[in-house]
C-alpha cells in the first residue's frame, strides 16, 4: 500500500493523538478532537476497541507519524528483531535515527514530509557527503549539514521563529543559524514524545 496523502487533521482524529512529525496543524476545537471523523462524528468514548484494534491503532501511529509504508515498517520490526534488546524500544530507535527524521529534530523542517524533500533533493550531507537516502540511518558521530541556499535558508528560518521553535533533544546537537548539527548518542525512550505503546506493535506482527 501506498504511503497515505489524504487529509492529515483526519488521522489525528481518528487515532486521537497529536501527530507532530506529519503536519504542524492542530485541532483546537475540544469537541472536535474527542468525536471520529465522518458524516455523524460519533464520541471516541462510545465505540467499543477490541484487542486486535488496539494493536491496529498503535501501529497506526508510528506508520502514520513517521511517513513510511506498511512494508517499511515490517521491515523495521524485522530488523529490531534480529538485535539483542527490547524489539518495540528498537524499533522507535530505528525510526528516530533515520535521517529525514534527525533532520526534522534538528529543526531544519517543519515536518518530516519536508525534511524527506531537503533529503531526496540532495540539500543534505551526512560527514560531507551528499545523502540522498531518507531512510540513511544516523549513527552517534555522524555530523548534518544543509545546504546554505536563498531557499533553504528561508524554509528554516520560518520554523524556527518563536512560535514555532523546538528544543533539541538530548541526542542531538546543532546551530540552525549554521545549519549544521550532528548525533550525539542513540536516542532514549524518554525523548521520544509521540504517546505510542510499542509493546502493542510488536504483539500486531507477532504472528508475522
Amino acid at each position: 500500500m501506498s504511503r497515505y496523502r489524504g487529509p492529515r487533521l483526519r488521522l489525528q482524529r481518528r487515532l486521537g493523538v497529536q501527530l507532530s512529525h506529519l503536519t504542524r496543524k492542530r485541532i483546537r476545537n475540544k469537541k472536535r478532537q474527542n468525536t471520529l471523523p465522518g458524516q455523524h462524528g460519533y464520541s471516541r468514548k462510545k465505540v467499543r476497541r477490541s484487542e486486535f484494534r488496539m494493536r491496529l491503532e498503535e501501529k497506526q501511529k508510528l506508520k502514520f507519524n513517521y511517513s513510511i509504508t506498511e512494508t517499511q515498517l515490517f521491515r523495521y520490526v524485522k530488523e529490531a528483531r534480529r538485535i539483542k534488546g527490547s524489539t518495540g524500544l528498537i524499533i522507535l530507535q530505528l525510526l528516530e535515527m533515520r535521517l529525514d527524521t534527525i533532520v526534522f529534530r534538528l529543526n531544519f523542517s517543519p515536518t518530516i514530509l519536508a525534511a524527506r524533500q531537503l533529503v531526496s533533493h540532495g540539500h543534505v550531507k551526512v560527514n560531507d557527503q551528499v545523502v540522498t537516502i531518507a531512510s540513511f540511518q544516523c549513527q552517534p558521530g555522524d555530523s548534518i549539514q544543509i545546504s546554505d541556499t536563498k531557499s533553504i535558508r528561508a524554509l528554516v528560518d520560518e520554523n524556527t521563529n518563536l512560535k514555532r521553535r523546538k528544543f533539541l533533544p538530548y541526542h542531538l546537537a546543532g546551530s540552525v543559524k549554521q545549519l549544521r548539527g550532528g548525533v550525539k548518542k542513540v536516542v532514549d525512550r524518554r525523548d521520544i514524545r509521540l504517546p505510542v505503546n510499542e509493546l502493542l506493535v510488536v504483539e500486531y506482527y507477532s504472528r508475522r
